[in-house]
């Protein structure tokens, strides 16, 4: 789907972040969703989804359901699969229905992401352990920063 037909195309919501919660829930976070409420923007919230609900398809068609994607990395970001495989979402949806993802670099250097170095890289090591080489290759798309 090319963007002029994404842009005509209904969205549930206008927002989907991707962040380690532990990193800037509380934080930065939590003042973006603050600010897009105040300006009308709905942002997929993950602390509405009940806790009998399976989570992983409810963000993976929350993602898909999003007009604007943002990642929101950080040092931990990479300590957690499952912020890895919200990547690898986000970045599918990107290229087949052209939905805008932005990055947001929250207290970790661009260059240690890309290069996978620092805090950042440490923590990408550490959750590759004991993965196949497939899922390893899956989560490396940071090129697209």
């Amino acid at each position: 789907m090319d963007l002029s037909s994404s842009s005509s195309r209904s969205w549930r919501f206008q927002v989907f972040p991707s962040f380690h919660g532990a990193d800037v829930r509380v934080s930065f976070l939590s003042h973006l969703r603050k600010q897009f409420e105040r300006n009308g923007i709905i942002m997929f919230n993950d602390q509405e989804i009940q806790r009998s609900q399976i989570i992983k398809p409810e963000l993976t068609r929350a993602i898909q359901e999003s007009r604007i994607l943002i990642v929101v990395l950080s040092q931990s970001y990479a300590s957690s699969s499952w912020c890895l495989n919200e990547l690898v979402e986000i970045l599918k949806c990107k290229e087949t229905a052209g939905q805008i993802v932005m990055t947001i670099f929250y207290k970790v250097d661009p260059s240690d992401v890309r290069k996978q170095i620092g805090k950042f890289g440490e923590a990408f090591k550490k959750t590759c352990e004991g993965r196949t080489q497939a899922e390893i290759q899956s989560w490396t798309p940071f090129n697209f920063i």
